[in-house]
């Protein structure tokens, strides 16, 4: 017989947290560069920006690793982190490159992929787990 269980109380709050940043710095820079239209000084703002979303993206592959490695859970959120760090590394290069035609749908993309990450680590999980005695 199996009963239902959560996942393990406080596990993944830094994972919950890393994601929520990285979600919350790629809203900022959407919303800079939409005043990249109408202010000059939009720019700096988008480029510091950048450099905070790119750290996010490295702080959620540092919580996923610290997520997966000692409760010896899932690796799906390392490669889900592994793999959003690369999407921000080519969105880093399109826009250095000044490619807004594949920067702009890029960095849609990736907010809807981290929202959706954001969504996962916030909603209940429920684990089968063998029942006690058994």
């Amino acid at each position: 017989m199996t009963r239902r269980t959560t996942t393990a109380p406080g596990g993944g709050t830094f994972l919950k947290t890393a994601t929520a940043l990285q979600t919350l710095t790629l809203f900022f820079q959407s919303v800079t560069a939409g005043m990249l239209l109408t202010s000059p000084l939009a720019g700096e703002v988008h480029h510091v920006g950048s450099r905070v979303m790119y750290g996010a993206s490295m702080l959620y592959v540092l919580a996923a690793i610290l997520a997966w490695r000692p409760g010896g859970g899932s690796p799906r959120p390392v490669l889900y982190a592994t793999g959003f760090l690369l999407l921000a590394s080519a969105q880093v290069v399109l826009g250095i490159a000044h490619l807004p035609s594949f920067h702009v749908p890029l960095g849609v993309v990736m907010f809807a992929l981290s929202t959706l990450a954001l969504v996962r680590a916030l909603s209940p999980r429920v684990l089968l787990r063998p029942a006690a005695g058994q």
